[in-house]
């Protein structure tokens, strides 16, 4: 398994206690399936991306990522991690305005010590080309639209090769149409690449694409699996 949560609970302070956004949650995703993630706002999702990425620390069980349980690293080690073996595409792309298409994805592969710039920026266009943006390399974020940007988002996730891929409601700004397309697109690179992805969402229409659906609610999680006809 690429990403195994085991018996994770997560608590919070809350006044004079605590407040539990993760309870006793156990969840193994495969190389190469996405598992959708929904549930109401405040339910827990955004905690169970967080702990799988690393940023935060649960107060009891498990996170293995990529066979490295996390539990036994410093910040250092766990930051090492997330560069080595987590690509996480945030809501928004945040792309840097004064950067093209193909330089987003350049710097993630210099912020992680790989200083060969050419096999850098092969691996950029590479990429670019998988997400259908091979000929607006050049383009940066104002001559792009929404969908394209939250492609180039997608692509600079995967410049690393990780073997788990989080993400985070790429399309709560796109119209039906985009939105799909973006998440036929991560399916398809999901499987190409054997990346093991969970994707937050609370576009319901689309979770026929995902190959199980896991709804979070009040830190506990139960399953649907899509019935393929």
């Amino acid at each position: 398994m690429s990403l195994v949560l085991d018996d994770v609970t997560l608590t919070y302070p809350d006044g004079d206690g605590r407040v539990t956004a993760l309870d006793s949650v156990s969840l193994a995703v495969p190389p190469g399936t996405l598992t959708a993630v929904v549930g109401p706002s405040g339910s827990g999702k955004s905690s169970l991306l967080a702990v799988a990425a690393t940023l935060v620390t649960p107060d009891r069980g498990r996170v293995v990522v990529a066979g490295t349980d996390t539990g036994v690293l410093d910040r250092a080690g766990r930051a090492a991690l997330r560069r080595e073996h987590i690509g996480i595409v945030f809501q928004q792309p945040n792309l840097l305005p004064s950067l093209t298409a193909a330089e987003q994805l350049v710097v993630m592969a210099h912020l992680s010590g790989r200083r060969n710039r050419a096999a850098a920026r092969a691996r950029a266009l590479e990429l670019l080309d998988a997400v259908g943006l091979a000929d607006q390399a050049g383009r940066r974020p104002h001559q792009l639209s929404g969908g394209q940007r939250q492609r180039v988002n997608i692509a600079r996730a995967l410049m690393n090769d990780p073997a788990v891929l989080l993400v985070d409601e790429p399309t709560s700004a796109l119209d039906h149409e985009r939105g799909a397309a973006v998440l036929d697109l991560l399916v398809t690179l999901t499987r190409a690449r054997s990346t093991a992805t969970v994707l937050v969402t609370h576009d319901r229409a689309h979770l026929d694409r995902a190959d199980r659906t896991v709804t979070v609610r009040d830190g506990r999680l139960s399953e649907r699996r899509p019935v393929r006809l």
